[in-house]
Order: structure tokens, then C-alpha cells, then sequence
């Protein structure tokens, strides 16, 4: 085996008195795709620094083959000092690096090159450092969250310029799709120390929970020799002797080892939740808006119900966020009406935590001064709230503008869903949160009663979540397809990148009329038929669901096979039954619907 071109070993760093990483291992060979994964906070990107040389550890060894060209894109990019993008990129390629790749990458990325670096967005930004390091075509890249920021096509863009690439990679990020797309092997970091999984994320999951529940059995054990020894040490007439000191310092071991298996669990999120809306929530017809020549949404009609989770997806700039601000009636169209249901509560969580002052302390950025806040009828104090989002005590009176990224996410989590709502609107939810908090989110969004509008790039957590996406495809055209990310794929035959594939393949230079006539032959239609089960099908997907329920809820009961074994299995029977019709309506609903879009396109 070839020897690693780079190597930490045994790292430990301390941060204010308390330990960060304790016995951190990395090691990366020629051309290997390494992800490294942890909650926030468990320090990621330290260990990146370390291994970029940028922080020298406590102890431990850091080894770099001599000659080996590395290249580190941190989590937030420092352009300051740069007259352009063009020289804050070049200044990173080295005395042979090649300017006309330099260009070309910011090129790709939508930079001219002459952007001032004070004025680029945080996505542009993003995109320059990714120019800076991609242009060396270095021998190792440490990539710190590389899609913070950036939209669907330029995910997919620097996906495939990764897979193409000959750098061996070490990427922290939140994309579960990317990680998947990109990863070999997994790099674990928990309380200080690492573990390696000789594959890729796609099976990371799975055995970080067989690693979780291994350890909850072993801390069973531990539970009840603590419980023992605390019962002798309570009880046991030769407790104060000095021979029994070991058996002391054994116990405050155990209790020690305890505290830090119990620092994996904690999160816990819950939504506030007004009353039921009416059914039906948002209507809009024939919507326009412009700004100035540039068309946001043109002709743009669609009917949102409750429990619908619509998400919109595109490039910056599309209008996504208009969009959503034009249906919830925040920004008034140019054209055409809005309509919203009954008795509909909003509550936004916004792309830019803009609504964050970073002189407010973390306590009344949650509550507004007050101590305790409501989440369904029950008073809360904050320090307790505060807690179920992973912030101790000590940080209560923190200003924000000092928590990390990470921590900035969870707080706007936290005051989103404090607020009662039957209609959330998430702008880029996921932004800087750990899986586990993506996990979290994710299981009490699919709790959610309400309706949810969602602006999201991470493709995951919209097959996860969402039951529909509008794309834009250009010149104020938006498209709905059924289903998550992954559904619209398929449906529009083009990911977000490129231009949707609905017709028949383009006329030959010989024969274009004729081809053209065969091609609008060839275009599925929807008959008469067809659109009066299209129209009907909504109300019945609804009934079963009312049906499917109802059953559900009997069988819930832990007495009912006890009272009546015979009407347990029908109820049974019949749960089966309407589950299967309610698949098959879905799976109708879903057909009918891609038939539509291609017999309009």
C-alpha cells in the first residue's frame, strides 16, 4: 500500500478549558474520496484547519509528503485585500499555475472575473474560492461545506468537476446527496476521536445507528454497575477505608464515561401549531411580476391545499424567493390575483438570517426579553427551550453575532417554530445544520399539520419532504411536478442545470417539416377521459386518506384483538384494502399529471 499523503495522528486541541478533539486520526492517499462527518460543534472544521496546517494542535503529529500540493477552501472565504475576483483566484495557483483555468472556472461558475470582491453575494463569493481551489488542480483538497450557498446547477457543476478530478478529497458538508455522489470512505468524529468506515456515506448512516445502539446497551451495563457501587457506597461499612480509594476513583470513572455517552442525544424539535386552516390555502391566477425587463413569473396559475409541501427550486436569481413572497402576500403581482384561505397563521424562516441582530443576546433573540416562551399551549422557560436546541445555560446572554454558523441555524430554527403557524415558509432550512439536526427537522416536518412553502438546493431533504417542486425554467415559466427532487428528474427528463426534455427528439436537416409533424403526432394526449379522473382523483386520494386513517387509529388501540379477534381482522383486511386503493390513486394522480405537463409542453 502506498503511503498516505497526508497523516494526523493522536491530534488533541483544547478550546477554553474543555476538550475538542482528543485522540483525532486522518489519513488521505492519492486520489481518495473521504468524507468527515459529526454534529456541530465537534470540531470539523478544526480538524480541517489542522490538517491544512492553518492551527497547530495540542499534540499529535501532522505529516505532508513533501511536494504534495494541497489546497483548503474554508467555510467562510476571505476575498478582503483582492482588487478583483480575478486576482484573489490567481493569487492561489502557484508559480505554475495556469491563468487560463482560472478564468474559465469563474467563467463556469458565472463570474466575469473583474467582479468587485465587497460586492459579491455570499453564493458568488463561495464561488470564487471554489475557483481558487479547483485551479491548481491540487494533489489534496479539503473542502469545508464547498455548497453553503450555492444553487442546484452549480451543486451539480462542481459535482462533476470533482468526480473528474485526480485530487483526493476531504469534504464536510450537509448534502447527504453530495456526499453520497462523492464519498469512498467515511471519517466519523464524535467527542474528540475519529472512526473510519472503509465506505461511503450512503452506509454511514446505518452504522453510526448499529454503533449508537452497541453503545446504549453498553451503558445499560454501566448504569447498573454505577447503580451497585453507589449502593455500597452509601451502604457499605468499609467505604472510607483507604484500601477502597481505587474502588472510589473506579465509580467517578464509570459516572465520567457516562456524562460523555449521554452527550450524543439532546435536540428536540417541536413546532408551535395554530389552528387548522381552511382546505384550501393559496390560489393564484394568472400571476405576473417583473422587475424592470427582467420577468420573474409570467402566467402563473396554481391551487395550494392544506397539508401540501411545495417546494421551489432553480438557479440564484430565478425568483424563487419572489415567488414565495408574491403567495404569501408580502409582495403584490404586477398581474393577476391572490387569494389566501381561511384562518392562516405564517411563520417565516429566512435564507439570510437577516432578522438576527448580532448585538441581541441569544435569550431574548428566542423570546423578545421574556423568560419563558409557548409551544402549544405550554409555558416553557427559555434556559429549557434553549436546551432542547443544544445551547447551555452559559450562552444565554451571548450575543449572536458571536455563535458559529451552525449554532445561528438552530437559533432560527428555534424562533420560527415558537411562533404558532398552520402555513411555514423555510428559505434554505438547511443551511449550516448537521445531519442529525437535518434528521430531526425532517421528522417533525413530516409531523407538521400545517402547509409548507419550502426554498431548498439540498436535494435530499426535498425527496424527504416535499410532495411537489416548481422549477423555474426561464422567462417567468414555472413548472409544478409531483413527488421530491428525485421525481422531477424523472418526470422532466433534465435535472435544474438543463433544459427540460418533453418532445420527441429534434427534426433531421433532411426532412424537418415531416419530423416535426411526426413529433406533434408522437405527443402523448390527455383524453376527455383522462382529465375527468384527473379532476376527481384529488377527492378521492383525500377520502382514502380519511378511510386509511380511521382504520389506523382502531388499530392503534393495544385492546382491540383481545375484545373482538374477528372484527380485529376485518378492520385489518380493510386497512390493507384502502391502503392499496390509495397507492394505486396516487400512482393514477401522478401518471395522469406527468401526461398533462407533456401534452402541454
Amino acid at each position: 500500500m502506498a503511503p498516505p499523503l497526508l497523516l494526523l495522528q493522536d491530534i488533541a486541541l483544547t478550546f477554553g478549558g474543555e476538550p475538542l478533539l482528543e485522540a483525532a486520526d486522518l489519513s488521505v492517499s492519492a486520489e481518495e474520496r473521504l468524507c468527515l462527518v459529526g454534529r456541530n460543534g465537534s470540531g470539523k472544521s478544526t480538524l480541517l484547519k489542522i490538517a491544512a496546517g492553518l492551527i497547530e494542535p495540542d499534540s499529535g503529529t501532522r505529516f505532508l509528503q513533501p511536494g504534495v500540493n494541497l489546497r483548503y477552501l474554508p467555510q467562510e472565504p476571505d476575498l478582503s485585500g483582492y482588487g478583483t475576483a480575478r486576482a484573489y483566484v490567481e493569487a492561489g495557483l502557484g508559480p505554475i499555475g495556469d491563468r487560463h483555468r482560472a478564468t474559465a472556472l469563474l467563467n463556469e461558475l458565472g463570474l466575469s472575473g473583474d467582479d468587485n470582491p465587497a460586492r459579491l453575494s455570499g453564493g458568488e463569493a463561495r464561488r470564487a474560492a471554489l475557483a481558487r481551489v479547483l485551479a491548481p488542480k491540487p494533489d489534496i483538497l479539503l473542502l469545508d461545506e464547498p455548497t453553503n450557498h450555492l444553487d442546484l446547477p452549480a451543486i451539480e457543476w462542481l459535482e462533476a468537476e470533482l468526480e473528474a478530478a485526480r485530487s483526493a478529497l476531504v469534504i464536510v458538508s450537509h448534502d447527504r446527496r453530495f456526499l453520497q455522489n462523492l464519498s469512498r470512505n467515511t471519517v466519523w468524529l464524535d467527542r474528540g476521536r475519529t472512526r473510519f468506515l472503509a465506505h461511503g456515506f450512503s452506509q454511514f448512516e446505518a452504522w453510526r445507528d448499529s454503533m449508537v445502539e452497541s453503545e446504549e446497551r453498553a451503558q445499560h451495563k454501566l448504569d447498573r454497575k454505577i447503580a451497585a457501587e453507589e449502593h455500597w457506597l452509601r451502604y457499605g461499612v468499609t467505604a472510607r477505608r483507604k484500601r477502597n480509594q481505587k474502588r472510589l476513583e473506579g465509580l467517578a470513572a464509570m459516572r465520567d464515561t457516562r456524562r460523555q455517552r449521554g452527550a450524543f442525544t439532546g435536540l428536540r424539535l417541536e413546532a408551535s401549531e395554530a389552528d387548522i386552516s381552511g382546505k384550501l390555502v393559496i390560489e393564484a391566477k394568472d400571476l405576473a411580476k417583473s422587475f424592470g425587463e427582467r420577468v420573474i413569473v409570467k402566467n402563473f396559475s396554481t391551487r395550494i391545499l392544506r397539508g401540501d409541501r411545495l417546494a421551489l427550486i432553480g438557479a440564484n436569481g430565478a425568483g424563487k424567493t419572489t415567488l414565495v413572497n408574491l403567495l404569501t402576500g408580502t409582495l403584490a403581482p404586477d398581474r393577476g390575483s391572490i387569494r389566501h384561505g381561511a384562518n392562516l397563521v405564517l411563520a417565516t424562516l429566512d435564507q439570510g438570517r437577516a432578522s438576527l441582530d448580532p448585538e441581541t443576546v441569544l435569550q431574548n433573540a428566542l423570546t423578545g426579553g421574556s423568560d419563558f416562551v409557548e409551544i402549544n399551549g405550554e409555558r416553557k422557560h427559555v434556559i429549557g427551550y434553549m436546551k432542547d436546541f443544544l445551547f447551555g445555560p452559559e450562552q444565554a446572554r451571548t450575543p449572536v453575532g458571536r455563535l458559529s454558523g451552525g449554532e445561528r441555524g438552530r437559533l432560527t430554527l428555534a424562533r420560527a417554530l415558537a411562533r404558532p403557524s398552520n402555513l411555514l415558509v423555510l428559505d434554505e432550512p438547511t443551511n449550516d445544520l448537521d445531519l442529525e439536526t437535518l434528521d430531526l427537522l425532517q421528522e417533525m416536518l413530516a409531523d407538521y399539520k400545517g402547509t409548507l412553502l419550502i426554498v431548498s438546493h439540498d436535494r435530499d431533504f426535498l425527496d424527504r419532504v416535499t410532495t411537489s417542486v416548481l422549477v423555474a425554467e426561464g422567462g417567468g415559466r414555472w413548472i409544478e411536478y409531483a413527488g421530491g427532487y428525485s421525481d422531477m428528474v424523472a418526470q422532466r427528463g433534465a435535472k435544474v442545470n438543463a433544459a427540460p426534455v418533453f418532445s420527441a427528439p429534434a427534426a433531421t436537416k433532411d426532412k424537418p417539416k415531416a419530423a416535426a409533424v411526426q413529433a406533434q403526432r408522437a405527443k402523448p394526449r390527455l383524453t376527455f377521459k383522462d382529465r375527468h379522473v384527473l379532476d376527481n382523483l384529488p377527492v378521492r386520494i383525500e377520502e382514502l386518506r380519511v378511510l386509511k386513517a380511521r382504520f389506523q387509529s382502531l388499530l392503534d388501540d393495544t385492546g382491540f384483538y383481545a375484545r373482538d379477534p374477528a372484527k380485529f381482522a376485518e378492520v385489518s383486511a380493510a386497512f390493507v384494502k384502502a391502503e392499496a386503493a390509495l397507492d394505486q390513486a396516487e400512482r393514477e394522480w401522478l401518471r395522469l399529471a406527468i401526461l398533462r405537463e407533456e401534452s402541454a409542453g
